[in-house]
């Protein structure tokens, strides 16, 4: 057995002069730049402290947001700072509306409330809302959306995590190699058209905000048709030229091979229940129930726990026995979503029956067009790192080691969270009890920043967490090569959390705004960069050097973050002031 090895100093520094080992230096530094910006001295974004002031009052807070900014770092954590401007002014002048005169005469003397402290009344002052986490009102909001959402993320790579530990109860490195790239190609696969749900709980969101349930319907049928057509054509290209779809991952003749194919023909069904479990919680998701799917994926992924060590080892069915598990609980859960959907009134049978328009399927399969382009090009970018991975060599050993890693299931969750509440937050509202409006983009911004705020300190303790794990987390394989070969990518993977915390966020904040195409686009480019990566550096670092990809990967979709949120997004300040001024 032969593992690639750390070169000495010399063969190092002589990497580093490569074009791909200075993209990881440019990469790497650029990345701290941009935190170091995120981090600079800025001024708190403010909570507005009246909602309709007159247009008297509305020009002189236009003036005074500008005036702050031009004193604010570009960027609070990859965003602006927070407009103070209401909604009414954004939307314009409403000083003829008698409604809104009657309402700006009753909030004159409006009380703005803290949760840090007593109300204290506020007449002319505006009071800030800090950017960074205070548990106020806004943070408790999100919290409760947040928990169950990320205990649902954490549950998959759990189970997948118990996949693992089974497999590697087998004690071969092929075995697990080959589980490790079947699971690889059958997920590329399925992300590859999981636009939909992304999709989905936008759409979902918008129509729960506005109160159009015969929009909300529309959405979740629409999607649910989509999805059934497009999982009949994948599962067919993976039974039907499982060889063709294995070789992105294994070379030919690969001793892996006879422990992958059994597992992707048994997943190769689970394409569907699988797709339609995802729209389902994309679609309790879009109206802010994150409970209910949490509930589903417990009863079901508990079912594959059990079923796991019956079935490979009970059995005898080896592989096979966990790809079969995990199908049962693909099953379960996608029955438990349609049914709770149709209770819900979410979807109606006669909608899934019934052929769409144009203009109600416009939206799903524009914002999916666009997104389609970001999946594909990730999974690119995760095929060629997982076929670099297995070239190695050829014991399994590397590809075993890769697997091993963890990943920020709580960034991800975040992220869904994220285009959950942005786009339900970009839509003005009324409340029914005290009249006054709430949402809009001023009620957006804030969030965002909080968001972000929340992803880099969470990030953080994160990635310190992992750091302090990594003697625990190693001991899930028995093979001491295996643990040996997965130390110091694990290290770099704990440090890219801190920047994982800020991407994954704003990349679900650009899905939740509707900037599909910008993320794809930054996707693209960051794709670009991991693959003349992936090129030389596993060459000369071996499996570090994959991981040292990742690192050009995820800076390049960083710096997509900070020009979305400071230069092109609709929360920009630039553009901020645009709509002010109108």
């Amino acid at each position: 057995m032969t593992m690639r090895k750390n070169p000495e100093g010399t063969r190092g520094s002589n990497a580093m002069c490569h074009p791909a080992g200075q993209l990881f230096v440019f990469s790497m530094v650029a990345a701290c730049l941009l935190f170091a910006e995120s981090l600079a001295i800025h001024p708190s974004s403010g909570m507005r402290a009246e909602r309709g002031r007159r247009s008297a009052l509305a020009v002189k807070k236009v003036k005074t947001y500008r005036d702050f900014n031009e004193l604010a770092s570009p960027s609070a954590l990859l965003s602006s700072p927070r407009s103070e401007t209401e909604e009414t002014v954004i939307n314009g002048d409403h000083s003829t509306d008698p409604s809104i005169i009657n309402a700006m005469n009753n909030n004159d003397d409006t009380v703005v409330q803290h949760t840090s402290s007593k109300a204290q009344t506020q007449t002319t002052a505006e009071q800030p809302l800090s950017i960074w986490p205070q548990f106020d009102d806004l943070d408790k909001r999100m919290i409760k959306i947040a928990l169950p959402c990320i205990a649902n993320f954490a549950i998959n790579p759990l189970i997948g995590a118990v996949d693992l530990f089974w497999v590697n109860r087998m004690g071969n490195a092929l075995a697990v190699a080959g589980q490790a790239a079947a699971n690889q190609v059958f997920s590329s696969a399925f992300w590859v058209v999981s636009f939909l749900p992304s999709v989905t709980a936008t759409l979902v969101s918008k129509a729960n905000a506005q109160g159009n349930k015969e929009e909300l319907q529309d959405a979740v049928s629409q999607a649910l048709v989509v999805g059934f057509y497009v999982s009949l054509v994948g599962t067919f290209l993976m039974l039907r030229f499982p060889e063709k779809v294995l070789s992105s991952v294994l070379k030919d003749g690969a001793p892996a091979l006879q422990y992958a194919k059994p597992y992707l023909f048994i997943r190769s069904f689970a394409f569907l229940p699988s797709l339609v479990s995802l729209i389902g919680f994309s679609a309790f998701r879009g109206t802010l129930d994150t409970s209910t799917p949490l509930k589903i994926s417990l009863a079901a992924n508990a079912f594959n726990g059990i079923l796991d060590p019956i079935l490979m080892f009970t059995l005898a069915m080896g592989v096979s026995g966990a790809a079969l598990a995990t199908l049962s609980a693909e099953v379960i859960s996608a029955t438990f979503f349609v049914m709770l959907m149709l209770r819900r009134q979410l979807f109606r049978w006669s909608k899934i029956f019934k052929l769409p328009s144009w203009s109600k399927l416009k939206p799903l399969l524009k914002g999916g067009a666009a997104l389609q382009l970001r999946n594909v090009a990730l999974n690119v970018t995760f095929l060629a790192v997982a076929r670099v991975t297995q070239s190695l060599d050829e014991t399994g050993v590397a590809a075993a080691a890769h697997v091993f890693q963890v990943g920020g299931i709580v960034l991800l969750a975040l992220s869904t969270v994220a285009q959950t509440v942005v786009p339900n937050e970009l839509i003005e509202k009324i409340d029914a009890t005290t009249g006054k409006r709430h949402g809009g983009k001023s009620d957006a911004k804030a969030v965002v920043n909080r968001l972000m705020s929340w992803g880099f300190i969470l990030g953080g303790i994160l990635g310190a967490l992992q750091l302090l794990l990594l003697p625990l987390l190693q001991k899930s394989s028995p093979l001491e090569e295996v643990r040996q070969a997965a130390v110091m990518p694990s290290i770099l993977a704990s440090c890219y959390q801190l920047m994982n915390g800020l991407v994954f966020i704003g990349e679900g904040i650009m899905v939740g705004c509707g900037n599909f195409l910008q993320l794809s686009l930054s996707t693209v480019v960051a794709t670009i960069g991991a693959l003349i990566s992936l090129n030389t550096l596993p060459s000369i670092f071996g499996l570090t050097g994959v991981w040292m990809s990742f690192g050009v990967f995820n800076s390049l979709r960083l710096l997509g973050v900070w020009l979305h949120q400071t230069r092109f997004g609709p929360l920009a300040n630039s553009n901020m002031e645009k709509t002010i001024v109108q």
